[in-house]
């Protein structure tokens, strides 16, 4: 049975951000040929200038344009983390728009499998703290509306990592997710897209973000 996707109205807008690192990455798009990104490295201003860059970055559109929110969730820092998920979970609650958390991990995979057109399955591997991985194994879906986690974002000793690599019954691209990670936004907002044009439509309480490991006290 074929799902019948919904599309946007061309007034309507996806807006997506990325706070996981030092970078902010934000994205709008109608998904009809108007789409603008941007990713500004705020380092530890991050938290005092991200409402700022957002308001000036929506223009010319309009809080009103918003058909739904998407927030890359984690993992990654877990300040910068915190702050994407509380600022999108804030904004969906009062403009009454769904807000689609969307992880770290599978935005990178997503940007990989738009690049390469490969259908390969994508196993994804970024540093945690305390010398650990967070590793994900996602694979493309057949009808190009998404990705399916074969292996949910997970924290790693880097041996059981790569036991659960070797064991992996799936053919997969080994892809290490280091620096640029704001810039996925725009896949992001594309996952999120896919989603709702599938019907789905989570509610602001239901984007949670995803730390993976406890924050370290300085």
């Amino acid at each position: 049975m074929t799902t019948e996707l919904q599309n946007l109205a061309v007034t309507q807008y996806g807006l997506a951000l990325h706070t996981t690192t030092p970078e902010l990455g934000l994205a709008i798009n109608n998904f009809a040929g108007d789409s603008r990104s941007q990713v500004w490295n705020l380092g530890r201003d991050l938290s005092s200038l991200v409402h700022q860059y957002l308001i000036e970055f929506i223009q010319p559109q309009t809080w009103s344009d918003i058909a739904f929110l998407a927030v890359a969730k984690g993992p990654g820092g877990f300040t910068g983390t915190r702050i994407g998920v509380v600022l999108a979970r804030t904004l969906g609650q009062q403009l009454e728009i769904p807000v689609f958390a969307v992880s770290t991990l599978a935005a990178v995979a997503w940007s990989e499998v738009v690049q390469s057109q490969k259908t390969d399955a994508i196993a994804i591997q970024m540093p945690a703290q305390r010398g650990q991985v967070f590793g994900a194994i996602y694979q493309p879906s057949p009808d190009g509306l998404g990705l399916t986690a074969l292996l949910a974002d997970t924290v790693f000793t880097p041996e059981a990592w790569q036991e659960t690599l070797a064991k992996s019954q799936t053919t997969y691209q080994l892809i290490e997710a280091k620096s640029a990670l704001a810039a996925t936004v725009t896949s992001i907002l594309e996952l999120a897209y896919l989603d709702w044009q599938q019907g789905k439509r989570p509610l602001w309480s239901e984007a949670l973000p995803y730390y993976g490991q406890h924050p370290v006290e300085a």
